[in-house]
């Protein structure tokens, strides 16, 4: 039984202590997501208040047919829906330099590796907050899919699901954020 599991059924069980170690667990994971949806903090806040409430009155129907994490995310995702009060799209832009990739959506010249040249520029601590930029400059449907895939590590599966799109649209739309945050990263960076 995973951690979540045991959480979840100290939660059923009335425990608070459980609730507040899944809300530990989680809390800025759905923070997280959900200011990429909704784009504001405080909007974001709200969101997520609302999704464990939304989990407390809930965890009784969970009937673990998927991890809690995606259906924790995928209440999220509603929530946050109905708040930024917009029409979600789910087909990418054609906002990236389409020399870059083939008819098929793959990368006509695969990237040069540079995370051992960029190792030897800069540090972490130092790259992280630029990538945060980059990645909260991106179309909303690629910031959504990267967050999900590359910063929470939820299945390919789990993220269209959870965004609605078919699987070979979100490999789309993360291929192409992941290109957009490397060109943006190599430009600032000044990396060839």
């Amino acid at each position: 039984m995973s951690e979540d599991e045991q959480l979840l059924a100290g939660l059923r069980a009335g425990d608070e202590a459980a609730f507040t170690a899944l809300v530990r667990r989680h809390h800025s994971s759905l923070l997280r997501l959900a200011t990429s949806v909704v784009g504001s903090r405080a909007v974001a806040d709200e969101v997520v208040q609302e999704t464990w409430l939304a989990v407390v009155r809930g965890v009784d129907r969970f009937e673990g047919r998927s991890s809690f994490k995606t259906w924790l995310f995928h209440i999220l995702m509603n929530r946050a829906r109905s708040a930024a009060g917009k029409e979600w799209r789910t087909q990418p832009t054609g906002d990236v330099d389409a020399d870059r990739f083939d008819g098929a959506g793959l990368w006509s010249v695969p990237p040069v590796p540079w995370s051992d040249r960029v190792d030897d520029r800069l540090t972490a601590e130092q790259l992280v907050p630029l990538a945060r930029k980059v990645i909260d400059t991106l179309p909303e449907a690629q910031r959504q899919v990267l967050v999900l895939r590359d910063v929470e590590g939820l299945p390919a599966a789990d993220v269209a699901e959870l965004l609605g799109v078919t699987d070979g649209n979100q490999r789309v739309l993360l291929h192409r954020a992941r290109a957009r945050v490397r060109s943006e990263l190599e430009g600032r960076l000044g990396a060839p």
